[in-house]
């Protein structure tokens, strides 16, 4: 039997220091790669709507790993807002927004991150009553000495860095006051995804973990 789950989290940010940012071509891994992530310390994971599988894997990874924190990531269009929570989605991640795509993950009665990569955006979204964001794509946006300027001018603003997030950079990030968690992938390399390793990817995700 599916478990229930518990109430959303106020914050995406206040979920886990590391969010592993999950591209899932084959729904049957989603389970078996949740449960490594969750075992290793990481129990908010965002799967991406990059591929046919992905709202299967949001799917059952909401019905079968009660531990997980399972969200939906590129998130673009209030469609895709309707039918990740629909597949349990409990929090939305999107690449940048719009004013329909804001008003629809407002309305979705769980936790949303809407990217930005400039100040203006940053604003503009503060301006609509939001102070919670992904930054994106980090690195090639000016990194963690961008959102360290951002922080003077802007202290409401906080912001989870998703692009170019590694575990050289991630400490940088996290230790600035305006950055809540960042968002990667190298805890699940392809090769050991495609070798179904998944010991390979709890360590992985261990050592994530640890960061701070």
């Amino acid at each position: 039997m599916p478990s229930t789950p518990s109430a959303p989290a106020a914050s995406v940010l206040d979920l886990a220091p590391v969010v592993p940012v999950v591209v899932v071509d084959d729904a049957a891994d989603a389970v078996p790669l949740a449960r490594a992530l969750v075992a290793g310390g990481l129990p908010a994971i965002e799967v991406t709507l990059r591929t046919p599988a992905a709202l299967d894997a949001i799917r059952a990874i909401a019905a079968e790993v009660p531990d997980a924190v399972v969200g939906a990531g590129t998130v673009i269009s209030p469609a895709n807002v309707a039918d990740s929570v629909s597949a349990g989605a409990r929090f939305l991640v999107s690449p940048g927004w719009t004013d329909a795509l804001l008003v629809a993950m407002k309305g979705s009665g769980v936790p949303f991150l809407p990217g930005v990569s400039t100040t203006s955006e940053v604003v503009a979204l503060l301006e609509r009553g939001v102070s919670e964001m992904k930054f994106f794509p980090a690195e090639a946006a000016g990194g963690a000495a961008y959102l360290k300027s951002l922080a003077g001018p802007l202290p409401q603003a906080r912001f989870c860095p998703t692009g170019g997030i590694s575990p050289a950079n991630a400490p940088s990030y996290l230790a600035l006051k305006n950055v809540g968690c960042v968002g990667g992938s190298w805890m699940l390399p392809a090769d050991a995804v495609a070798a179904k390793d998944w010991a390979r990817v709890e360590s992985l995700a261990r050592e994530a973990s640890g960061l701070v």
